[in-house]
């Protein structure tokens, strides 16, 4: 059994509402030096896969199918034992 985990990111240039709402609560509470806040998702699961680069294809299919949206998010997958 290993371990995947997914981070998901907008694109550069796609609208953060989320990200600028973070951005604007932190400067309320006093944490002026934190711009342009950009909002993701990490979604980590364990896979049974009979090694690593299995693990990985089956982790970018899930990706790919469901988990990211390719038009809108990046997406970087980290798989270990």
């Amino acid at each position: 059994m290993m371990k995947a985990k997914i981070e998901i990111t907008l694109k550069n240039g796609v609208l953060d509402p989320q990200g600028k709402a973070i951005e604007g609560a932190l400067s309320g509470l006093g944490f002026q030096e934190a711009s342009n806040v950009r909002q993701g998702k990490v979604i980590e699961f364990e896979i049974d896969a009979v090694d690593e680069a299995a693990a990985r294809d089956r982790a970018e299919e899930m990706c790919r199918k469901l988990l990211a949206n390719p038009v809108m998010e990046n997406y970087s997958i980290a798989i270990s034992a």
